[in-house]
């Protein structure tokens, strides 16, 4: 049975106060939220050791936003797998359009974090998606089924979630129709071997187009970006009607 995953991706934004301030806000808006919806803050690395003691034993699961492929070295800026799980986080975003255009994240690398990930338990958030230009060549299916073909190689795919991100919609303002989503969705689903994998829409998602997304049939949950930094307005995508 597929699982529904919303989760608030912060990128660099909070401080460690900041991050405490929202979670206090946060947590008190989740009461009613149906008990079978994981829901997941990926915050920025300096604040996931003061969020792992202030989400223990709440519904929340802690994300981290990166990892390495190697548990230790000279490897400056980078965070291993140990380093992660010693403080309790149970999800990474791994291939995000961001780590992809900015900062050379390459398919090969993207793999490389995947099985890094599930080697320490963790569960990898896999992101995928086309750019403006290649939607308007249609190249949108070719682009993400090779995306796929490349970072899925030797991943298990029983403790994975992918995210549907249409580059073009990240930060823009601009969403992908939801009917759209669903029929890429539908696509990346039909690629995989294990139907129960929990496949995510990202790109501007925002509480006044939660309901509609969360409506379509293919669609397993959200990756938020700007939405997931106010807390009372990330609790209404969680809690989507």
């Amino acid at each position: 049975m597929r699982k529904i995953v919303l989760a608030g991706n912060w990128k660099m934004h909070k401080t460690q106060a900041e991050s405490l301030e929202f979670v206090q806000t946060f947590l008190s808006q989740l009461e009613q939220t149906p008990a079978q919806r994981t829901v997941v803050l990926c915050a920025p690395f300096t604040d996931l050791g003061i969020l792992a003691e202030k989400l223990r034993d709440t519904r929340v699961n802690l994300g981290a936003q990166n990892i390495h492929w190697e548990d230790q070295g000279a490897y400056t800026g980078e965070i291993s797998g140990p380093m992660l799980t010693e403080i309790g986080i149970q999800y990474v975003v791994i291939g995000h359009s961001e780590r992809r255009e900015y900062f050379g994240e390459t398919d090969k690398t993207v793999n490389a974090r995947l099985k890094a990930a599930q080697k320490h338990g963790l569960i990898p958030i896999l992101c995928v998606g086309e750019t403006e230009a290649q939607r308007a060549n249609g190249e949108t299916e070719s682009h993400i089924s090779s995306q796929l073909d490349l970072d899925l190689i030797g991943i298990d795919q029983s403790q994975l979630v992918i995210a549907y991100e249409p580059i073009w919609a990240i930060g823009t303002g601009k969403t992908c129709d939801s009917k759209e989503a669903n029929r890429v969705i539908g696509l990346i689903r039909s690629q995989l071997s294990n139907q129960d994998v929990p496949i995510q829409y990202g790109g501007s998602v925002k509480p006044e187009n939660i309901d509609e997304i969360m409506a379509q049939t293919e669609i397993d949950g959200v990756l938020v970006g700007g939405a997931s930094l106010d807390a009372k307005g990330f609790a209404r995508i969680v809690n989507y009607q």
